[in-house]
């Protein structure tokens, strides 16, 4: 037996919700963990849509021209998310090159200190050295 609409409908405003909590929650967490929590939230509700597609579609001839409304519903919906993983993932990637230009950044930073100090080392060295060749040939001298 098909469930109501009114019931599918609550059914998916609760999954609406939880989606909206695990988000939530996500935002916490760390990379690792958002990167687990995602795959298993679009997991769910792929598998959420898919579910309802499939029940609107055996409830055929027996519902009325609200089932056509609530069918394009539930497909915009699905674009929809559809649309938002893409542009989690999109903003994900972008903060991963972020994260990696932030960390060249600091390499290279320290490479250009490294460099500076050897530089200084080699100037003290050159001078420590024309004053121990000033100091040999005075001492031969003298």
């Amino acid at each position: 037996m098909v469930k109501p609409l009114s019931e599918q409908l609550a059914e998916l405003s609760v999954q609406a919700k939880k989606a909206e909590d695990d988000f939530t929650a996500a935002k916490k967490e760390t990379h690792d963990k958002m990167v687990v929590r995602r795959e298993q939230l679009r997991t769910a509700a792929t598998q959420s849509v898919e579910k309802l597609k499939k029940d609107m579609k055996s409830a055929g001839s027996a519902v009325s021209s609200d089932f056509s409304a609530l069918q394009a519903k539930v497909s915009a919906d699905g674009e929809t998310l559809k649309a938002n993983v893409k542009r989690w993932k999109k903003d994900l990637d972008a903060k991963r090159a972020e994260n990696w230009a932030d960390e060249l950044e600091w390499e290279a930073s320290m490479s250009i200190d490294y460099a500076i100090s050897a530089v200084e080392q080699a100037k003290l060295a050159a001078v420590d050295a024309a004053v121990a060749r000033q100091e040999a040939i005075d001492a031969r001298k003298g």
